[in-house]
């Protein structure tokens, strides 16, 4: 009996999703004007997916093989592409193949502690994450679920009311 993928070493399992992952990526692929954000998605959505035990951008660039996690950051940041556009791509993908009759849509918010101040929408808050109120972000995410499996489709982070009645913070953050 061969062994299932998740018994597999990471390359190997990685190897046998490799097709499958470029069709994939290929949906998106016209939603960069340039090669290199285009190539920097394909690395980024990879790692991602990887062992890394945190996903922030320091750990993401080493698993990626950046010195710096600058060229994530400018590709999240700053490169041209549609995060919209990617999303309805993405809900096309799940509908071609994972719509079911019996599937459905489910919201769920996320707490993310955090330490400082400066992350947008940190406050305390309630957090189901914590069970309490703790400095953090909350998220809010949108997903389907059906018989053949499970998607991530949309996020927001939700905005506290002393972010939104403090403009010189959102300006400092860089929200509108």
């Amino acid at each position: 009996m061969s062994p299932g993928a998740s018994e597999l070493p990471a390359a190997a399992a990685w190897d046998a999703l490799a097709a499958d992952f470029q069709a994939f990526h290929a949906r998106f692929a016209a939603l960069f004007a340039r090669s290199e954000p285009r190539e920097q998605a394909i690395k980024y959505v990879r790692s991602l997916m990887g062992p890394a035990a945190r996903r922030n951008g320091w750990q993401l660039a080493e698993a990626i093989g950046d010195p710096t996690p600058d060229r994530v950051q400018r590709l999240l940041y700053s490169a041209d592409w549609s995060a919209d556009a990617a999303r309805d791509r993405l809900m096309d993908f799940t509908i071609e193949q994972f719509g079911d009759p019996q599937g459905i849509g489910v919201l769920n918010e996320t707490g993310f502690l955090k330490k400082g101040s400066k992350s947008v929408g940190v406050a305390r808050q309630y957090s189901g994450t914590a069970g309490k109120i703790e400095n953090c972000q909350i998220g809010v995410f949108l997903s389907y679920t059906g018989p053949r499996g499970h998607v991530i489709l949309d996020r927001r982070l939700y905005l506290p009311e002393s972010w939104c009645s403090d403009p010189a913070r959102r300006q400092d953050a860089h929200v509108p």
